[in-house]
């Protein structure tokens, strides 16, 4: 006789063997499709499509009807599961061994769309013809690729059909060692940007014929590394920036290269806006080029805004479900990455709460089942707190 799993862990298992690696579909969506239609959710699939980006499919669904209106907004998508003869089990494989289930997406985050539905189902299934207020699922296909034509446009495309959210969680795995750990109420903001400097080809041995950018390019990023933009404050950590390439594209040892480029990322708190940041970066390089240099900094368009959510009936809510079923009191946390949050955030207020992060990413992402049927516990007690409050139940 096979083992039977609880329903968070059986919709968990069955969302990791689609294999969704952005920008594929893989079949998640179509499942969430047939199991939240099943429940009586309405369900839409929508594509979204932009110049030099893949086309992508995501998913609305909603229940019920009016105000409070609550939505879960996650992905299916996945990064790439690298060498799978490096995986102990089959990245797509959903394997459950001692307690665990294997793969890719368990925790980022299929895992936390799987308990989000597996908590909204139970919920409207024990309230019934009693239920009023809505609930909906946000979910993308393109988190982890360039998030052009997902959240943003689907977020758009709700609000021209007229629905308007009261408030959201993000599935994104929050919690460092344990669940209960975190619950992330904001995010610093994100900005990336590349710095090119253009030269003169040319012989090495003749550098009189040509022009190396090379030494203006260290130059500048000298600068810019050595910039301290703020110490942080008791609602962020400080901002930071890093050089995260620095490339040529030369293979030989005796050319000057023409152009030579360097990208880099900031990652920063609420001292900033975008512009005053752009502003201050582009001053430093200004300030540390040479007259004769001929250099060019682009910033990229998927810069976001940092955020803090001050919602304090979302929040205690939240961290008031989290101890009950955990008995851990969350830290109320900004650290870390960037999410589709970011986006969220400019139509309800909306906090980060998922299973533990540590495999994220990684060769044999993982998920206890114990978290799984923890999160799924703490996603139900929520919404029974949540519209009861708002009297909605």
């Amino acid at each position: 006789m096979s083992e039977q799993y609880s329903r968070a862990v059986e919709i968990s298992r069955d969302l990791i063997r689609c294999p969704s690696v952005t920008p594929a579909e893989g079949g998640a969506l179509a499942y969430l499709e047939g199991l939240l239609g099943e429940a009586g959710f309405n369900v839409e699939r929508v594509t979204f499509s932009d110049t030099d980006t893949p086309d992508v499919e995501n998913l609305f669904a909603s229940y019920g009807r009016g105000a409070p209106h609550f939505v879960f907004a996650g992905h299916t998508d996945v990064v790439p599961p690298g060498n799978e003869a490096d995986w102990s089990h089959a990245p797509f494989s959903g394997d459950i061994q001692d307690g665990t289930l294997f793969g890719r997406g368990a925790v980022d985050m299929k895992g936390g769309v799987a308990c989000f539905a597996a908590a909204a189902l139970e919920y409207i299934r024990e309230q019934g013809d009693g239920f009023k207020g809505t609930i909906s699922f946000l979910i993308t296909g393109d988190e982890e690729g360039p998030a052009v034509n997902g959240t943003v446009k689907l977020l758009e495309w709700a609000q021209a059909q007229g629905h308007h959210f009261d408030a959201c969680i993000v599935g994104e795995p929050t919690n460092p060692a344990e669940l209960g750990d975190a619950i992330k109420v904001g995010r610093r903001g994100s900005l990336s940007g590349t710095v090119t400097v253009n030269g003169t080809q040319g012989h090495a041995a003749y550098p009189h014929l040509a022009n190396n950018p090379i030494p203006g390019l260290l130059t500048l990023m000298t600068a810019l590394d050595g910039v301290v933009f703020d110490q942080g404050n008791d609602r962020f950590q400080p901002s930071n920036l890093e050089i995260v390439t620095f490339d040529v594209g030369n293979t030989a040892f005796n050319v000057i290269p023409a152009r030579a480029e360097a990208r880099f990322n900031i990652r920063f708190n609420d001292e900033w806006t975008l512009d005053s940041l752009k502003e201050k970066i582009t001053g430093v390089l200004n300030g540390a080029a040479s007259e004769d240099l001929d250099w060019t900094i682009e910033f990229r368009r998927d810069a976001s805004e940092s955020f803090l959510t001050r919602d304090e009936t979302l929040i205690k809510t939240l961290s008031d479900s989290i101890e009950a079923e955990t008995g851990r009191v969350p830290e109320l946390s900004t650290g870390g990455g960037t999410s589709d949050a970011r986006f969220i955030k400019n139509y309800c207020p909306v906090v980060e709460f998922g299973l533990v992060g540590q495999t994220m990413h990684k060769v044999d992402e993982c998920a206890g089942l114990a978290d799984i049927d923890g999160l799924a516990s703490i996603y139900r007690k929520f919404l029974e707190d949540y519209f009861a409050a708002a009297g909605g139940a």
